[in-house]
């Protein structure tokens, strides 16, 4: 039996997941805010923490700040409304997780499972952030922001794959500024975009008449980047020579221009990133297997825009600009779009909307050069929310009809978290049949609201 800390400004929170505890076999104590909950962890003896982010006077992140540095049971960040920002944060601060309400029976004995088994750290002091680029609203990216959480300070190499298009530059560019690298250069280096033949100077520099046009000592991008992030896009097109040469500077850390003949000592983090599949280029011989696995310490793999389907609507209101909001049929366009170029593609999208559009709603007509899509049912609503509404509905069921049933992988196929579904189901049903049932399942939410 585990003494398990509820840290809550929801009175009624609180006792659901206690009992919801108590029925797990351990001990649950409660505290009403972050300043109790702050002491309570500090006199000992709690073996897990469950951490509102958002209360009154001290909040959950600033718990986690006040624990840098102390001895402190494992935390999970549990919160109604989750961004990238206070994600990755979390993630900093050392917690193990940061998910949001609401927390099935299931999710939670996996959650207490994972952070029993996690020892008590000593969190070092990090710095505030400020508000992040990326829009996470399903559970894929979640899980990628999570991630990028977990690895800002460290100095391990980072593969980011992802099909073109899926923000690999963006998530790169969080993940040196958030890190301890952040006061120093993020340089970005496209492999693709460089003739074989300028790469190895763009990449060490090189001296003065080492080659025609060269008229001076250029120190190149490693160097630029001295003490920050040195960033490898397309890393896949790299030719073979290069390779080499890139294996030799990630296992020295030392460059050599073109023309000269002394090893210099860098001091930088390399972040790189492909759209192809670099296990199968290795297979065919086309990139080195000792570079993939130097490159490959830590992957991150990003969803393509299909698979995080609730991510459209917030990343099309983004990129549209204030002033300018989606008719109900406009959202349900752009939901039902494959969207083969991904962010780009939509960004791309809402820009030419907002540039040649004229009324303050756009309209489904502004987005026909999207081409073709499956038939859609029009909307039966006035508003944008009841289109969405609806549509929801309707993806759902065929999610599941899809998957025969199968609610965790039609979860996965709509890019939320299976406890979301579930209670998306539970709603479903009750307003179908006109009533809710009172009895609450295995894989039912143990609170009343979120908060």
């Amino acid at each position: 039996m585990a003494h398990i800390l509820i840290v809550d400004d929801d009175a009624g929170l609180r006792a659901s997941l206690a009992e919801a505890l108590t029925d797990l076999g351990h001990a649950a104590e409660e505290a009403p805010d972050g300043a109790a909950g702050l002491a309570r962890i500090r006199r000992g003896g709690i073996d897990a923490v469950l951490l509102d982010l958002r209360m009154p006077g001290m909040d959950g992140l600033t718990v986690l700040r006040a624990l840098s540095g102390e001895k402190a049971p494992p935390v999970a960040v549990l919160t109604a409304v989750p961004t990238a920002a206070n994600t990755i944060e979390a993630m900093r601060l050392g917690a193990v997780d940061h998910l949001a309400k609401p927390v099935g029976r299931a999710a939670l004995k996996t959650l207490i499972e994972r952070m029993l088994a996690t020892p008590p750290a000593m969190a070092e002091p990090v710095p505030s952030i400020a508000a992040d680029e990326i829009v996470a609203v399903s559970e894929p990216m979640r899980e990628v922001v999570k991630a990028i959480g977990r690895l800002t300070d460290s100095q391990a190499t980072v593969l980011i794959t992802g099909e073109t298009g899926t923000g690999k530059e963006i998530v790169a560019r969080a993940l040196h500024r958030h890190g301890s690298r952040a006061t120093h250069p993020f340089v970005a280096v496209n492999c693709a975009a460089i003739p074989a033949g300028l790469l190895e100077s763009e990449l060490f520099g090189h001296r003065r008449g080492a080659f025609t046009g060269a008229v001076a000592d250029a120190p190149g991008s490693v160097r630029a980047a001295d003490r920050g992030t040195l960033f490898l896009d397309e890393i896949g097109d790299m030719d073979a020579a290069m390779q080499a040469k890139l294996l030799r500077v990630l296992e020295t850390r030392e460059v050599v221009p073109v023309g000269g003949n002394r090893p210099i000592a860098v001091d930088v983090r390399i972040i790189a990133a492909t759209h192809r599949d670099l296990a199968q280029r290795v297979a065919e011989g086309k990139f080195r297997e000792d570079l993939y696995y130097r490159l490959g310490v830590v992957p991150l793999h990003l969803p393509p825009l299909r698979e995080r389907l609730a991510d459209i609507l917030p990343l099309a209101e983004r990129f549209l600009g204030p002033g300018r909001t989606l008719s109900a049929a406009a959202a349900a366009r752009l939901l039902a779009h494959p969207w083969p170029g991904n962010v780009r593609e939509l960004r791309n999208a809402m820009e030419r909307v907002a540039t040649l559009g004229r009324g303050r709603i756009v309209e489904a007509a502004e987005l026909d050069f999207l081409g073709p899509v499956r038939p859609l049912p029009e909307p039966q609503a006035s508003t944008l929310g009841e289109a969405v509404a609806q549509l929801e509905a309707r993806m759902i069921r065929e999610a599941l009809e899809a998957t025969g049933g199968n609610r965790a992988e039609a979860a996965r196929r709509l890019g939320i978290h299976r406890q979301l579904l579930y209670e998306k189901l539970r709603r479903l049903e009750a307003e179908t049949s006109g009533t809710r049932t009172g009895r609450v399942g295995e894989d039912d939410d143990p609170s009343p609201r979120e908060s």
